[in-house]
């Protein structure tokens, strides 16, 4: 019996996606699992997998098509039977207004409204769809693509151009001065994907009752611990410090269900799995991973993991099961050197953690009843924001207390 493939939904807030390709064509075998076609949705270009195997009955919307989540984009069943299913999505042509003041530098594309002769370009929808957005002018870029076609490479390219044509420049004007050169203004189009964080983070901090607590972590064993590791992994398979946080996170969580939850009217829902995200930087944004059921998996797996999930979606090509489902998140900036940091929830989560840099800072030590004595240690700051509606400080406290047993006794993490 024929299955109707339905546009997927990726995260609460997503509304609809542009259907950029189609993978397979009317008449091709597929398999379950097998990519269908790529949509973009504000966050990213997404693999969309068939759901049934057999042949390709029909394709319901065409490429370039914006549709709603849950409509149907495509029939899949036996070969020779009979569908017809017809599109729900709305048509409606948009139009974009064009700016009264053009930009005056002729070395980058023009800011103008969706005109004739854009709409004559040869160009592959995604490009259309990036060009509009960034109101750019198609008939001004050069195609790389077959016959000339204007690509995403291209428009990525020409806006780069922009931003590069508008970096400020250094005047010498004499043996005595120096003059700056004052840069004009710039005006551009958000991405989609900046849009949809800050549509989501508003709505976070206007609707939930933040608070934070911080706690600062002993990490001298588990660096040592990843050290160890280390030494026997091949290169594309070291572990990093966050694969170690993000084990120990899932395993506390276990301990503080409250905070693997989410609210819903008047009941809190402890959610069975835990799926631990993970916060990417993406071109344009951020955008969180998920790692299903992390308290169940091994410290190797979990970096494999984290590895092809945010390489995926720095490539713009994440999968849906990629970003979807997470129970937890964690944003880590410790790469960047930063101390410590809040962050906003993610919701519908009760929680989130922030995590520090691991620095080395004198530490006053006392042991066997010696006197204290200053050495060098390793610590580590993090912050967790957590949902008032849910929780409160005190089981925040115990949180972090807990997370402290396993990253500061790693070992526990192996048994």
């Amino acid at each position: 019996m024929a299955e109707t493939i339905n546009m997927p939904k990726l995260g609460f807030d997503m509304a609809e996606g542009l259907l950029v390709r189609w993978v397979k064509q009317v008449g091709e075998n597929i398999n379950k699992g097998d990519v269908l076609a790529e949509i973009e949705t504000d966050k990213a270009t997404v693999e969309v997998e068939s759901s049934a195997s057999g042949v390709v009955l029909q394709l319901i919307v065409d490429q370039g098509t914006m549709v709603p989540v849950n409509a149907p984009i495509a029939v899949v069943g036996a070969e020779g039977e009979k569908v017809d299913v017809k599109p729900t999505t709305d048509d409606r042509p948009q139009t974009t207004t064009a700016p009264q003041t053009p930009p005056t530098t002729d070395s980058v594309p023009q800011v103008v409204s969706i005109s004739e002769a854009s709409s004559m370009v040869k160009a592959s929808p995604l490009a259309k769809k990036i060009a509009k957005d960034n109101q750019l002018d198609l008939s001004r870029i050069q195609g790389t693509g077959p016959g000339g076609r204007v690509v995403k490479k291209d428009v990525e390219a020409a806006l780069t151009r922009t931003i590069t044509d508008h970096r400020p420049q250094t005047m010498v004007s004499g043996p005595s001065s120096i003059v700056f050169a004052t840069p004009d203004d710039k005006v551009f189009q958000t991405t989609k994907l900046r849009q949809a964080i800050g549509r989501r983070l508003v709505e976070s901090k206007q609707t939930i009752p933040h608070f934070y607590v911080t706690h600062e972590y002993k990490m001298d064993a588990a660096l040592d611990m990843r050290k160890q590791a280390n030494a026997y992994l091949p290169d594309n398979e070291k572990l990093s410090v966050n694969d170690f946080i993000l084990k120990a996170v899932a395993l506390t969580l276990r301990q503080f269900p409250n905070l693997n939850a989410t609210i819903k009217g008047n009941e809190v829902i402890q959610f069975g799995h835990v799926n631990v995200g993970v916060a990417v930087t993406v071109p344009g944004g951020l955008m969180t991973v998920v790692v299903k059921d992390t308290d169940q998996k091994s410290l190797r797996q979990i970096s494999a993991e984290v590895k092809a999930m945010a390489g995926r979606a720095r490539e713009g090509k994440v999968k849906p099961e990629d970003v979807d489902g997470s129970t937890f998140s964690t944003s880590n900036l410790g790469m960047y050197e930063v101390e410590e940091f809040i962050a906003i929830v993610n919701p519908p989560e009760a929680a989130i953690l922030a995590i520090g840099s691991a620095k080395e800072v004198p530490v006053v030590v006392r042991a066997d009843g010696r006197p204290p004595q200053l050495e060098i240690g390793s610590r580590m700051k993090a912050t967790i924001s957590v949902d008032h509606r849910v929780s409160d400080g005190a089981e925040a406290a115990q949180f972090m207390q807990a997370l402290a047993g396993f990253l500061e006794n790693p070992v526990r993490m192996l048994v």
